[in-house]
């Protein structure tokens, strides 16, 4: 299954095993970066005198901010290296929560404290994004696509966590102790940075026979990928971003019973969707999988925005977490198979991809929403387009690839 001696470098931890639990820990490190700031949003209206406006705009900066390290990472990550780059990563996502819990209280404007933090922690959260797939589809293991989805499940674990750990320290130590946990949060990337230290680290095409920029974006594959990916992405968020308000304003329930309905429901059938296929990859045709389930996201959508009864709409929500569960993972790994040589720039695009895709997929339901006078199943029912668009470009790379064999 694997080999279990390190590379060059004289790590102490020597099994690839090792690399392995460090990678589900940095997509953890991604889950929390991603969403434990959005659970106190509220808190930051009430404490500080922050305006929505401005509130929203720290989501869009973390995701911008790891957009442009998703773009420029493709020409530098290679250079430094993917031990001191992930490294690295992780050190920035640690101060950057840990200085979420201090620069508030410390800068004059308490808002410029919470961009400064943002700022440290997205860079990390973008390195990590682009390092984590390149790192374990390095590694010598032989089921690459079932190792690459068992390692996405972890972001979904990591998702689950925040909001079940968050919810329940607040219960119990109270909202206004939050600094606490941030500071508690910033230790899962401070001891993981420890841990890469110690864990072999393997780049892809360490022979120098990776591709070109300029030859990976001249591929046809590349940009059917590019597009899967862009999709993906917009599938998962468009229902994962609003399911907390869907159920509240579906099921008229709290914001808490809201977040473990919504958000926590559809983060868990994605875990297990991504653990499943993990289970069974042997047994199973990637891209048949992918594209059930691309027809399961669109029968969930089509409940969730068109069913009268609000249980079979949430009902909906959940079915489209079990869906979107193989996207990601999937294409990164139909990728690697099926273009070898691209390397860690072809990662790092298709991290820009799926980025693109998380932030438009939200957006398309909040406009469409907005202009049906805030309904929401309006919204939902136009993201149909994602898995609809998603499903053509796995056909399309189903052709391209059979007539590579046809001509070979």
């Amino acid at each position: 299954m694997e080999t279990n001696v390190a590379t060059r470098g004289g790590s102490v931890l020597k099994s690839y095993r090792h690399t392995l639990y460090a990678s589900y820990l940095g997509y953890i490190t991604q889950a929390i970066v991603n969403n434990f700031v959005p659970l106190l949003f509220t808190t930051f209206i009430a404490s500080y005198g922050i305006s929505l406006e401005k509130i929203t705009l720290l989501v869009t900066i973390n995701f911008g901010i790891q957009l442009v390290v998703d773009f420029l990472s493709a020409r530098f990550v290679d250079k430094i290296g993917y031990k001191v780059s992930v490294v690295a990563a992780h050190v920035l996502a640690a101060a950057g929560l840990a200085g979420l819990g201090i620069l508030p209280d410390l800068m004059p404007d308490p808002y410029v404290g919470m961009l400064i933090s943002i700022f440290f922690y997205a860079i990390g959260g973008g390195l990590i994004e682009v390092l984590i797939s390149p790192i374990v589809e390095a590694c010598p293991f032989d089921q690459k696509s079932a190792a690459m989805s068992l390692l996405h499940s972890f972001y979904c674990w990591g998702h689950v966590a925040v909001i079940l750990i968050s919810t329940l320290f607040f219960a119990l130590a109270g909202i206004h102790n939050w600094r606490i946990l941030s500071f508690i949060w910033a230790l899962v990337p401070l001891l993981n940075a420890v841990y890469f230290c110690l864990v072999p680290v393997r780049s892809l095409n360490e022979d120098g026979q990776g591709m070109s920029v300029k030859e990976l974006l001249s591929g046809k594959l590349f940009w059917i990928f590019a597009i899967t990916m862009v999709c993906a992405g917009a599938s998962e968020q468009a229902m994962s971003q609003w399911a907390s308000a869907f159920a509240e304003t579906g099921l008229k329930v709290s914001k808490t019973i809201g977040d473990m309905a919504g958000p926590c429901m559809f983060a868990i059938l994605m875990g297990t969707s991504r653990a499943f296929y993990a289970k069974f990859s042997e047994k199973i045709n990637l891209i048949a999988f992918m594209t059930a389930s691309s027809l399961l996201c669109v029968a969930s959508y089509l409940l969730a925005s068109l069913s009268p009864i609000p249980l079979l709409s949430l009902a909906g929500c959940g079915l489209c977490g079990l869906s979107v569960g193989i996207m990601w993972p999937g294409t990164f790994s139909l990728a690697a198979e099926k273009c070898p040589r691209g390397g860690t720039a072809m990662f790092a695009f298709f991290a820009l991809a799926g980025d693109l895709g998380c932030s438009s997929g939200p957006t398309l339901v909040g406009m469409v929403s907005d202009a049906f006078d805030g309904r929401l199943t309006a919204g939902l029912f136009a993201a149909i387009v994602f898995p609809i668009v998603l499903l053509l470009g796995l056909q399309l790379c189903r052709r391209v690839t059979e007539k590579r064999k046809e001509a070979v």
